[in-house]
């Protein structure tokens, strides 16, 4: 799966953003998995990509939805 940039992210809708989320921790835990197992991971630096992208998610996902109580 690719890394989603802010601009990216900012053009879906919530639930396509939390779908997206949900693939990314998916992942996630299937790499840390593959870790603890004792294999050497494919890609080194695709843990730490994943985590920067689900926390980038986790902060546009709050902004967005803090922007939409501010609107009532």
């Amino acid at each position: 799966m690719a890394i989603l940039r802010s601009g990216d992210i900012k053009g879906m809708g919530l639930d396509e953003m939390e779908s997206k989320l949900e693939e990314l921790r998916f992942e996630l835990a299937r790499e840390r998995a593959l870790l603890a197992t004792g294999s050497a991971p494919e890609n080194p630096g695709r843990i730490g990509e994943l985590k920067r992208t689900i926390a980038r998610l986790n902060t546009i996902i709050n902004q967005t939805q803090r922007q939409g109580e501010m609107n009532r």
